[in-house]
């Protein structure tokens, strides 16, 4: 095919992503959207024949796709397949296989529409449950105290009416504006729903040089412009909470007999308007002999201490008891697979699950021993306002 840029020269991403958006619904296909990290790339897949719903994720011998993964980690993962991935770069399609049908049609400049929530599926609303957060965190500490458990990640949900000008795909690219340093995403089908959100927590990286990284992140404070990291203070509780979200990785690793790996941190960083406690690990796989780490380390560790608790089948059983509600697909994983040799799954953090004129926004807090409940729900209304004050 001619460059796309020869053809037709106003395919701008503004133009053109919502037509593309509209018209794959409009047919019935599955879509995701995504911005990775410190990029200046979107990345729009659609997926024409239906996802697949798998027992478990092989990353190193995936076709080229995008993966959904619930928190109960029993559950299916969605593996929508790259039927068709278009990329933008700087506001403008870098790729050449855009269909014919786009490229000819001659009033599509004029076309752009929004794209608001009741375009989207979506599936029943599952929260029914609007639990007494300061009572659930007390008895996530209450237990904790009995040797059940050393650490539980307790999650509430906030429902809010959508305003009449609720725009998906421009809401996307504010998160995208405002929040450079996280994984931004839209995803949905009929099987999951529809999802926004923009996470900086990384589970599982492999990249083209055969590195594999995972992080560890924990802690939460409010960041305000101009604020020196290097002063940031943290409590010992948080230092202890972050030091527990280290350790279950590195039991991963000991479970597979992995000794060298580099870690960095833990150290101060930024998502957005937050702080977090973060460590990071590295791994050659060239130099380990273990092509299959990856895939092998995402199993061990989803559901991750950051998100579940410490021991996991036991923060399992009290989050089933207590929480209330059914997570779907918050606090799962999802990302891009075997995308340009490069395979990268985050955490689904900071996300919310659209309906018809309202959505769900989720968050959590690691509650150890020495938790505060007051302190907990401000860390939750913090992580709330990461997507209400775009969306507002």
């Amino acid at each position: 095919m001619r460059a796309l840029n020869a053809v037709v020269p106003h395919l701008a991403e503004r133009d053109l992503l919502p037509i593309l958006i509209h018209d794959s619904l409009e047919n019935g296909n599955a879509i995701t959207l995504w911005r990775m990290p410190d990029s200046n790339e979107k990345h729009l897949l659609i997926c024409s024949e239906g996802v697949n719903q798998v027992d478990k994720i092989i990353l190193e011998d995936s076709k080229t796709g995008f993966v959904f993964a619930p928190f109960d980690n029993r559950r299916k993962k969605v593996f929508f397949r790259g039927d068709l991935i278009l990329t933008f770069k700087n506001g403008t399609l870098e790729s050449d296989n855009l269909p014919e049908r786009y490229v000819r049609k001659p009033d599509f400049a004029g076309k752009a529409e929004t794209i608001r929530d009741g375009r989207f599926p979506a599936l029943p609303v599952s929260p029914s449950i609007s639990n007494d957060y300061l009572t659930l965190v007390k008895k996530s500490v209450e237990t904790i105290k009995t040797g059940v458990l050393e650490k539980v990640v307790p999650s509430r949900f906030k429902e809010f009416e959508l305003p009449e000008e609720f725009d998906v795909i421009k809401i996307f690219h504010k998160l995208c504006d405002a929040y450079p340093d996280a994984m931004v995403s839209l995803v949905s089908s009929e099987e999951t729903g529809t999802w926004l959100g923009a996470t900086p927590e990384l589970i599982v990286s492999l990249d083209e040089q055969s590195q594999f990284r995972t992080a560890a992140v924990a802690g939460t404070k409010l960041h305000r412009p101009g604020m020196d990291l290097k002063s940031v203070a943290w409590t010992e509780k948080e230092i202890e909470e972050q030091a527990l979200v280290s350790r279950y990785i590195v039991n991963c690793f000991n479970k597979i007999r992995l000794t060298d790996y580099e870690e960095h941190g833990p150290r101060t960083s930024v998502a957005g308007n937050l702080l977090h406690l973060k460590t990071e690990y590295n791994v050659d796989l060239k130099a380990v002999d273990f092509p299959q780490l990856g895939s092998v380390m995402l199993d061990l560790l989803h559901p991750t201490s950051a998100v579940c608790g410490m021991p996991l089948e036991k923060a399992q059983e009290f989050l089933k008891a207590h929480e209330g509600y059914d997570r779907q697909f918050y606090s799962g994983y999802l990302g891009p697979v075997n995308f340009k040799n490069e395979s990268h799954m985050f955490v689904n953090l900071r996300c919310l699950q659209l309906f018809p004129k309202k959505a769900i926004v989720y968050a959590g807090a690691g509650v150890t021993i020495d938790s505060i409940p007051e302190k907990e729900w401000e860390e939750t209304e913090m992580k709330f306002d990461t997507l209400l004050s775009v969306i507002a």
